[in-house]
């Protein structure tokens, strides 16, 4: 079944996703507060139309932004779409955010008819690409009717969680909480195995054959043996999503020790101006602590 989707938020993730459907046959909207990015997409065969426009027409609203500040914006801010579409269409929510939020954010968007599906997802832009995501997905058994083909042509597996908000976003914040462990103990992993005379290049090649390794060191890794930390998920990503994470164990009563440790380490590398550079740029908080070059440093 063909719909009618529109994408919000054309980044690394949000572009491929919009791809994704685009190549699924559904006619689609890509929107981005940056207009080249929106203009690409659309030299690459999305639909033309202004958002306020087109709105009322939408079957789906994927909603692929940064965090819970720019998702509501979307939906309820000053030029919010939820009061413009249609009643029946669905809000695919992909940011990661507290479950309550996505609670809150379900509950609205009910009230004016619409449904909405807690849906963060996982794999990285690659994967965003070439439409093999993992969504952990929950809401009403409507919502997933309604969105079913968009899920289908981002994702290769939807996770489907329970019939109410909160919950997709509940097993995120477990994702998040590994990927960013792990992410910092790669690196400094990486790090001390070069205090030891073991190369990145060889780190990569025993590691990734060995028990220690992890979809994240695979991942992210080779970049640092590259010395490329063109950002593919960026450092600053780490404060908020970890923040999230510590913020839903202090509400449960529950020590994250490893979380918090992770945590400091990607504050620090935000701190020393690297946000804005691949997550595996954390690695070089521990070079710098150890007085270490890594490949491709000056």
């Amino acid at each position: 079944m063909s719909t009618k989707t529109a994408v919000i938020g054309l980044g690394s993730m949000g572009y491929g996703m919009a791809k994704s459907v685009l190549r699924a046959g559904h006619t689609t909207y890509g929107f981005d507060i940056n207009q080249a990015t929106t203009a690409q997409f659309l030299s690459e065969g999305g639909a033309s139309g202004a958002l306020s426009d087109i709105a009322g027409s939408l079957d789906v609203l994927v909603i692929a932004v940064l965090n819970a500040a720019q998702t509501e914006d979307v939906l309820f801010g000053a030029d919010g779409v939820a009061p413009l579409i249609k009643k029946g269409s669905v809000v695919v929510s992909c940011a990661t955010v507290a479950p309550e939020f996505a609670k809150t954010m379900a509950l609205r968007c009910k009230a004016l008819g619409i449904h909405y599906l807690d849906a963060p997802i996982s794999g990285g832009a690659k994967k965003a690409a070439d439409g093999a995501l993992s969504i952990m997905a929950s809401g009403s058994r409507d919502a997933f009717v309604a969105a079913r083909a968009v899920l289908d042509a981002m994702a290769v597996t939807v996770f489907e969680l329970g019939d109410d908000a909160g919950a997709g976003s509940a097993m995120k914040a477990v994702n998040q909480m590994l990927a960013g462990v792990h992410i910092a103990a790669m690196a400094e992993a990486l790090t001390f195995g070069m205090t030891q005379g073991v190369t990145p290049e060889k780190f990569v090649e025993v590691i990734s054959q060995c028990a220690g390794t992890s979809w994240m060191l695979e991942n992210r890794a080779p970049y640092i043996v590259a010395g490329d930390y063109t950002a593919h998920s960026s450092i600053d990503i780490w404060p908020k999503d970890l923040g999230i994470v510590l913020d839903i164990a202090k509400s449960a009563k529950f020590g994250a020790p490893l979380t918090a440790a992770a945590l400091q380490q990607f504050l620090a590398a935000s701190g020393s101006g690297l946000g804005r550079e691949d997550d595996a740029a954390v690695a070089k908080v521990y070079a710098r602590n150890a007085g270490l070059t890594l490949p491709g440093d000056c």
